[in-house]
């Protein structure tokens, strides 16, 4: 006879209940948490031989959850990031299931006790303006889907707005007018309201008037008239890359998300004077720390800085050898 301690009343309830119904978490956290027990009961069958719906709390115990996490790294290839993301989503359940099933608080405890991994920070990956310029102008004009895309590239490298808000815009949500600007609802359930520049502006109305529709219809649509999926944005922008790449080599050695062009337009307002807390606004980040990210990676401020700090009676600049030939003279 089934309890209280199953894990099947636990996950339905703490799906309902506290996502669903007490936090009113968004469809993207929500969608991240169910892929992430899709995953740990696939493994749990895989490893302790019984169907998702036998499975006990106790069964979740930190050496069966620790195997979980390395497999994600080892058998799917995870980054430390995505595992601590796992990781984030188990012990929110757990801390849930800690007032429901207070007898399990000891191996609750132990669970909440995982650390998350730490991981290298690389500099981020970000398009310079040449190689924007020669991205969006790889999409077909003549066609329909050219179009599309290239509308969506540009709106994605002008606002830094993430896939999931460029999927998720409305035509109601454009506002072409004076004071022009994309209304998105971003993370967390805030809206923000971002403007738009003239080239933007000018290809979006040329969109929407090719494009009849109505206001709650998808503003980039699929063939089908329906919103674009994640996968096709990264298939798209892998495309448009590749054909880019033959007029830009340097894209050939950058590996270019959707998210890389959320990079970039935060990389262009940081190189034009912008202020960081504005940018943070400006795409939405939660905390300022966020933006601190792009001044690291960008190379010509600290170059600006490394000038200004140069020995005295030294023109400033970056260094350059001298001729080959030259050299090899002064070496004899």
């Amino acid at each position: 006879m089934k309890t209280e301690s199953d894990l099947t009343t636990l996950l339905e309830a703490f799906f309902t209940e506290r996502l669903m119904g007490q936090r009113q978490a968004s469809a993207h956290t929500i969608a991240s948490y169910r892929d992430t027990f899709c995953l740990l009961l696939r493994f749990a069958q895989d490893h302790l031989g019984k169907p998702p719906s036998d499975l006990r709390l106790a069964d979740l115990d930190v050496p069966f959850i620790g195997l979980f996490l390395e497999g994600l790294e080892k058998e799917r290839g995870n980054s430390a990031r995505t595992r601590n993301v796992r990781l984030a989503a188990i012990h929110s359940f757990f801390k849930y299931a800690a007032l429901r099933e207070p007898g399990q608080a000891a191996l609750i405890q132990r669970v909440l006790a995982l650390p998350s991994k730490r991981y290298d920070r690389r500099p981020i990956e970000f398009l310079t303006h040449a190689e924007a310029e020669v991205l969006l102008a790889a999409p077909d004009q003549q066609t329909w889907g050219g179009r599309r895309d290239r509308a969506l590239l540009l709106l994605a490298l002008q606002t830094g707005l993430r896939v999931s808000e460029l999927i998720g815009l409305k035509r109601q949500d454009v506002t072409l007018g004076p004071g022009a600007h994309v209304r998105c609802q971003g993370k967390g359930r805030k809206e923000r309201c971002t403007p738009l520049r003239k080239d933007a502006l000018a290809v979006l109305r040329a969109w929407l008037r090719a494009q009849p529709g109505h206001d709650a219809d998808p503003l980039f649509p699929n063939r089908h008239g329906g919103s674009l999926s994640r996968d096709a944005v990264e298939y798209l922008l892998s495309k448009h890359v590749a054909t880019a790449r033959k007029q830009c080599p340097s894209l050939g050695r950058k590996r270019v998300s959707p998210h890389v062009l959320r990079h970039s337009a935060a990389m262009d307002l940081l190189q034009h004077g912008v202020d960081r807390f504005v940018i943070a606004l400006w795409l939405g980040h939660e905390s300022v720390d966020t933006t601190q990210m792009y001044i690291h990676s960008d190379l010509e401020l600290k170059e600006q800085a490394l000038a200004r700090t140069g020995p005295l009676n030294v023109r400033p600049g970056r260094y350059k050898p001298s001729d080959q030939l030259l050299t090899f003279l002064r070496s004899l």
